[in-house]
């Protein structure tokens, strides 16, 4: 079974004063073509909200939009897959202790930032 990688898109993209906040959906797009460039085992899941809702899944990444809160969709998620080696990425401290309430580990933005 591989592991799977759930991916804050609004924090990853918000992690670097690049305009983001000018194209929200643009910035999860990005993001998201990154992700889809890695090519690894993991399944990876890309979590959207607000102005980025609508954005489309690639192979390689399924972009699940968070009917309300992002952090809370990210926690169901972590949740529903914290019996396999899952990794959430966000710099969100709250939500951060949220996750590891189930034995998820964390990672921050750079991790997948192509500027790490």
């Amino acid at each position: 079974m591989t592991g799977v990688l759930i991916v804050d898109a609004a924090n990853v993209v918000g992690s670097v004063p690049d305009g983001w906040w000018r194209d929200r959906r643009g910035a999860a797009e990005r993001l998201r073509d990154r992700l889809a460039a890695w090519g690894g085992d993991e399944e990876i899941i890309l979590v959207v909200e607000g102005a980025a809702r609508g954005v489309e899944s690639v192979p390689g990444v399924r972009v699940d939009p968070a009917p309300g809160s992002g952090d809370d969709r990210i926690v169901e998620l972590a949740a529903a897959h914290a019996s396999r080696d899952c990794v959430v990425v966000t710099a969100d401290r709250e939500l951060r202790e949220r996750v590891r309430a189930y034995g998820v580990r964390c990672v921050g933005p750079r991790a997948v930032r192509p500027d790490r």
